[in-house]
C-alpha cells in the first residue's frame, strides 16, 4: 500500500474527492463547500486561485471562470485525518455563491421555516448567460 505524505491530503479517502471549505480569510465567514481531487488541489497550490472539482460536470471548476468571482487563496489547512481541506480566501467580486450571494449559506433554518439572512450581490441571470 502506497504511503501518503503527511503534508498532503489523503485522496484515497472519499473516492478521490475530498470536501473543501472556503472561508473568508478576513472575517472567518464560511463562504461555500465544494470538492477537490488531487488535480484541482495541485492547481490551486500552483496558481494561488481556488480550483475545485465539479461533481455535476465531472471536470475541474476554476472558481470565477464564468462570473469573475475568483477566490485568491491566502492559506490552506488540512484537518486531523487529512480528508477535509480548508481554504482561507479573499473572495474577489463579492460573491462566492452562484445564486449571487456572498456566501452559499444565506438561508437560516428557523422553527418558522427558512429565513433569508443575506442580500444578493449580483443577479445570476445577468452573469451566467
Amino acid at each position: 500500500m502506497m504511503q501518503i505524505p503527511e503534508s498532503e491530503p489523503d485522496f484515497t479517502k472519499g473516492g478521490g474527492l475530498l470536501p473543501a471549505i472556503a472561508q473568508d480569510a478576513e472575517t472567518g465567514e464560511v463562504l461555500m463547500l465544494a470538492y477537490m481531487n488531487a488535480e484541482s488541489y495541485a492547481e490551486t497550490l500552483a496558481t494561488g486561485n481556488a480550483v475545485y472539482y465539479s461533481r455535476s460536470r465531472n471536470k475541474l471548476w476554476r472558481k470565477g471562470e464564468q462570473s469573475g468571482n475568483i477566490q485568491q487563496v491566502k492559506a490552506v489547512y488540512l484537518d486531523c485525518d487529512r480528508d477535509t481541506i480548508l481554504l482561507k480566501v479573499e473572495q474577489l467580486g463579492g460573491a462566492a455563491c452562484h445564486l449571487g450571494y456572498k456566501s452559499c449559506f444565506f438561508r437560516q433554518v428557523t422553527p418558522e421555516g427558512l429565513k433569508m439572512v443575506a442580500e444578493r450581490v449580483f443577479d445570476p441571470k445577468e452573469v451566467y448567460k
